[in-house]
């Protein structure tokens, strides 16, 4: 398809924030709605993009997640900013159960300050970032470790979060669809995630926006078992209705 200099900014939009809506397509470009929904089909049809009601995304898979350097890329400053409302949220001398994800790691930078931390994790990347900070101690869970992003998975990595009872558990999602399923791709990862979440006084959600309406295969856990979730944008319809009625506490970044 050869795209014209319109066409290309509104792909590089969605490529950077990963998803979104029309009406913000058709502000931040400049040009009428019925301009970007015949861009956006063209896009579609070309699979360059991938549509749902009211907005647009990267097309992806149920089965197989992004690339590991593709996700540390995606919607980046977003990132940043929520991985900062999270680490101000969370208190000096508690312990803390962090699982995998791009967006967990960049909590785990925030955290570097932090005084009186015990991080149970089965991030390496997550390990690695707090092992030189003064005030935090890291428990590394066993397993198997996946070579693509130094996560560790597995039966005995369940067994071992098991062994804990923490003040909060972080975790990070694939996606969150709009039945009010928290979605990942890796059933081994899942497992630990679910572990995690039983072994928490308190589950708190990291997700930036792109993760709204996005699909993934294995279902980790609903959104009524999560107490707190950080986000980098108010969340579109129907998630602000869905959080509301599981009484979420929603910190927008």
């Amino acid at each position: 398809m050869n795209l014209s200099p319109r066409q290309s900014q509104l792909l590089e939009l969605v490529r950077t924030h990963g998803t979104l809506g029309i009406d913000r397509l058709a502000e931040t470009l400049n040009v009428t709605l019925q301009t970007v929904r015949r861009d956006v089909t063209a896009l579609a049809e070309a699979q360059l993009l991938q549509r749902y009601h009211g907005g647009v995304r990267v097309p992806s898979s149920t089965t197989e997640n992004l690339a590991y350097q593709q996700r540390q890329a995606l919607n980046a400053a977003g990132k940043q900013r929520l991985a900062r409302a999270v680490a101000q949220a969370i208190p000096n001398h508690c312990s803390l159960l962090i699982n995998l994800g791009t967006t967990t790691e960049a909590i785990a930078h925030e955290l570097r300050q932090h005084q009186g931390l015990r991080v149970i994790t089965n991030n390496l990347q997550v390990a690695r970032t707090l092992a030189g900070a003064p005030g935090c101690e890291v428990i590394v869970a066993g397993g198997v470790m996946r070579p693509h992003d130094f996560g560790i998975v597995g039966e005995t990595t369940v067994d071992f979060i098991r062994q804990f009872r923490v003040d909060i558990g972080l975790i990070g999602i694939s996606g969150i669809e709009a039945d009010g399923s928290l979605r990942d791709f890796d059933l081994r990862e899942v497992k630990v995630a679910q572990a995690l979440i039983e072994h928490s006084r308190q589950v708190w959600l990291a997700a930036d926006h792109s993760k709204f309406n996005r699909p993934a295969m294995v279902e980790l856990a609903r959104l009524e078992q999560v107490d707190r979730l950080f986000t980098d944008a108010p969340p579109p319809a129907p998630f602000d209705t869905l959080l509301q009625d599981a009484g979420i506490d929603v910190v927008v970044a």
